[in-house]
């Protein structure tokens, strides 16, 4: 189900650049780098990916999105999710904040982890480590997560970059 190698560059589209504007030029200045972070985006949402289902991590994409308040990423992990056949109960509970209520203790201690490393990097220890542990993930799996929340915070700030530089594009 899941569909890579969109011919849409990801962070182009949620910005949203215009080709020809400034703040696209910009950006596609270095094509190495664009190239690479839809890429790593392709990568991060691989089925190929042991240990962790897809539609986990399109959660934690958007539970970062959410906890990140940046409302385009979260519609487009939102749209990922619904298309990927995710439990609606859960996209809602992470949309309105209420991750401690799910059944799953896995998803629970994902998005725990990853709202650690967000909001509070100094948690993410070895105890919130043993927790990812303890909740079925294998090593494979908790590596590929924290390359994910790299990822994502690294999406989110480009993005939020972009956003302001396109913002002052218009208003100049």
């Amino acid at each position: 189900m899941t569909t890579l190698a969109s011919p849409i560059d990801v962070i182009d589209q949620i910005v949203p650049l215009v080709p020809g504007r400034p703040t696209h030029a910009a950006r596609h200045e270095r094509a190495k780098v664009v190239a690479a972070t839809q890429a790593s985006y392709e990568g991060m949402f691989s089925p190929d990916i042991e240990g962790i289902s897809v539609v986990e991590r399109l959660l934690v994409a958007f539970h970062t999105a959410v906890l990140s308040k940046d409302a385009a990423l979260a519609a487009h992990y939102r749209s990922r999710l619904v298309v990927e056949k995710a439990d609606p109960a859960l996209i809602d509970a992470v949309e309105t904040g209420a991750i401690a209520t799910f059944d799953s203790e896995r998803i629970a201690t994902i998005l725990g982890f990853t709202t650690k490393l967000i909001e509070r990097p100094i948690e993410g220890d070895r105890a919130a480590v043993q927790a990812l542990v303890d909740a079925g993930l294998t090593t494979p799996a908790i590596v590929a997560l924290g390359q994910l929340i790299a990822f994502l915070s690294y999406q989110v700030r480009v993005v939020a970059g972009l956003k302001a530089m396109a913002a002052a594009e218009v208003t100049a």
